[in-house]
């Protein structure tokens, strides 16, 4: 099993996109993603590389494995 690492937020966004979550705003150096089904928006800072723990914490808002990530983050 491969472990995470952090990406940029553009490669994070392509993954978002691909999952069908919608670009909302953004406020400050913070993007807003929403999609229905979900119970809250998703954040994502505008990082060179996004920490892991953001990725971890978002990942559980989708209700994506880490597994279900990696293989979509292959494809993309």
């Amino acid at each position: 099993m491969t472990r995470l690492t952090p990406i940029s937020w553009k490669e994070f966004e392509k993954f978002l996109l691909f999952l069908g979550c919608k670009f909302k705003r953004q406020k400050g150096s913070h993007r807003i993603y929403t999609r229905s089904g979900l119970k809250r928006p998703l954040i994502v800072p505008i990082y060179d590389e996004i920490p892991i723990f953001i990725i971890r914490n978002n990942l559980r808002i989708l209700g994506t494995t880490v597994e279900e990530y990696l293989e979509i983050l292959k494809q993309l």
